[in-house]
This record gives structure tokens, C-alpha cells and sequence, in this order.
């Protein structure tokens, strides 16, 4: 279980079965859905 944040809204949440790639400022990111904004991509972390 991996805990990202939206990079949008900073919405927290568990995400499960994605791979995590690199995006491209070198961080670690997560492609995911974000119930509150419908961005797609999730910082790695706690924020």
C-alpha cells in the first residue's frame, strides 16, 4: 500500500496496483484517479 498526495489539491490517499514512475523533475510519482479534483497524478508521500 503506497500513500500519495494529488499534486493538484493535495488530497492524501492509499493507492494500490500502480507502478510508480519518474516524472520529469526526477520525482517519484503514481497514476491514479483523485476523487476530489480528476487529476491523474499522485506525488509518492505524505506531503
Amino acid at each position: 500500500m503506497t500513500i500519495g498526495y494529488c499534486v493538484k489539491c493535495r488530497d492524501k490517499r492509499e493507492i494500490e496496483g500502480s507502478k510508480p514512475y519518474t516524472m520529469k523533475n526526477g520525482k517519484p510519482a503514481i497514476k491514479g484517479t483523485c476523487p476530489t479534483c480528476s487529476t491523474a497524478i499522485f506525488r509518492i508521500g505524505r506531503g
